[in-house]
């Protein structure tokens, strides 16, 4: 499958069955809720820790343009899957959540995003996100996504701690 510009994450992704059956199963709830994701670009991260279906995310990518400064992809989490707590040194994005909850934290503050909710997340601001009673699917818009500019607060993720 061709790659954006996001060759770094690859190290960090499911492989084979286990990636299979991954995409398979976000398959069925997006079917389940009406929605087509692009098929092009599509990111199974499991952040080094090898724990997917507790740390880790689908990102389906439409674009990661560096030239003209914007970003934007879909990521779908499971029930009780979360992003790891991490800031960018550079990004800024905007999280709006198509369908389900997410359990949100931007630095000390802590809240329940539902489908429709939109929160912007400058940088340097440290963050996580959990879908919370079932899966949940976040669209991203943002600066691109450019190697190293990923800081995990968990140095055993990417390589020591920066992807």
């Amino acid at each position: 499958m061709e790659r954006t510009d996001a060759q770094w994450v690859l190290d960090f992704e499911l492989q084979g069955t286990e990636r299979d059956e991954a995409l398979a199963r976000a398959a069925l709830v997006l079917q389940r809720w009406g929605l087509q994701m692009p098929q092009s670009d599509v990111l199974t991260p499991h952040f080094g820790l090898h724990d997917f279906y507790h740390i880790g995310e689908i990102e389906y990518w439409i674009v990661n343009d560096r030239v003209n400064h914007y970003c934007g992809k879909f990521l779908f989490l499971f029930e009780d899957q979360r992003c790891p707590l991490h800031h960018h040194r550079i990004k800024d994005e905007t999280f709006y959540i198509v369908k389900g909850d997410v359990a949100m934290q931007a630095d000390d503050r802590e809240f329940v995003m539902h489908t429709g909710d939109i929160f912007k997340m400058r940088p340097g601001v440290e963050h996580t996100f959990t879908a919370v009673g079932g899966p949940a699917l976040v669209l991203e818009v943002s600066l691109p996504s450019i190697e190293s500019d990923n800081v995990f607060a968990d140095l055993h993720i990417g390589r020591q701690g920066v992807i």
